[in-house]
């Protein structure tokens, strides 16, 4: 695989690389095409007087068209972001994906109940279980609200973050309201992607679960982008080598990459 679709720079308050140093170790590796997707996760509850998870658009869209003319002969530079979602903020999101020439929208889901898994806050009182099937259905009801993205972000980010992570996750469990899920991306043209940060942080699978793979599959998905979720040059291509493996054994033929928000379909290697 060498095309990453999910990456930050220090345009995103959660990392500190220069969009040069992403670039010039995606080329080391071997990449052809990257897409830069930064964080603009409106209302967070870590905002601090508008710096956290706020991207500046004025300097952010500027500064990547200018680097791909500058590296336009050594890798394809795309732009892009990853929209928080969250139900209130449909016609910002649409407003904000009219207003760029983005090739590529991820929107992702961070926030549950007004919490970040990240923080440990969500998970005080609830089970796993009750903690992932809780972010599933805020899932289900953000696409409801929400429809200005290309695919949908590593849909079981939760499982990071609870107590027993992978051990008390199966996605039988949770099988009604994946499936509604599913079943929405694809009536409304829209994918989801693999993302490899699983595997860093420790999780024995990718995102999402080879059975939600699967099914999105069966149930006749075909958009899915790869994407390390990259926040230092050493994250990125995180574990590609294994992606290819894992789709094919889940049914795909081919990966997806976007061009000025339109899928573009490349056969597995």
């Amino acid at each position: 695989m060498n095309a990453d679709f999910h990456m930050h720079t220090n345009f995103s308050s959660d990392s500190e690389a220069a969009p040069e140093e992403m670039i010039e170790e995606a080329i080391r590796r071997g990449l052809h095409t990257i897409c830069i997707t930064d964080h603009q996760d409106l209302d967070h509850p870590q905002y601090k007087s508008g710096e956290m998870f706020q991207l500046d658009f004025s300097q952010y869209v500027p500064t990547i068209q200018k680097l791909q003319k500058q590296y336009e002969d050594q890798i394809e530079i795309l732009l892009g972001v990853e929209f928080g979602l969250q139900p209130h903020l449909g016609a910002v999101c649409h407003e904000m994906a009219a207003s760029y020439p983005f090739d590529f929208i991820i929107g992702s889901v961070h926030l549950m109940d007004g919490m970040d898994p990240y923080d440990g806050e969500y998970f005080r009182g609830r089970t796993d279980e009750e903690g992932y099937r809780r972010a599933f259905e805020i899932t289900m009801e953000n696409l409801r609200r929400v429809q200005d993205f290309d695919v949908l972000g590593h849909i079981d980010y939760v499982v990071r973050y609870g107590s027993q992570k992978e051990f008390t996750y199966h996605c039988s469990d949770y099988g009604d309201i994946l499936d509604e899920i599913l079943k929405f991306l694809i009536a409304n043209g829209k994918g989801m992607e693999l993302n490899t940060a699983g595997w860093k942080y420790g999780l024995p699978f990718a995102h999402p679960h080879p059975d939600i793979l699967k099914r999105y599959r069966e149930l006749g998905g075909e958009i899915i982008t790869i994407g390390s979720d990259a926040h230092k040059p050493e994250h990125l291509a995180y574990d590609f080598y294994r992606v290819s493996d894992v789709l094919k054994a889940c049914g795909f033929k081919n990966y997806t990459e976007f061009h000025q928000r339109k899928p573009v379909f490349q056969q597995l290697p």
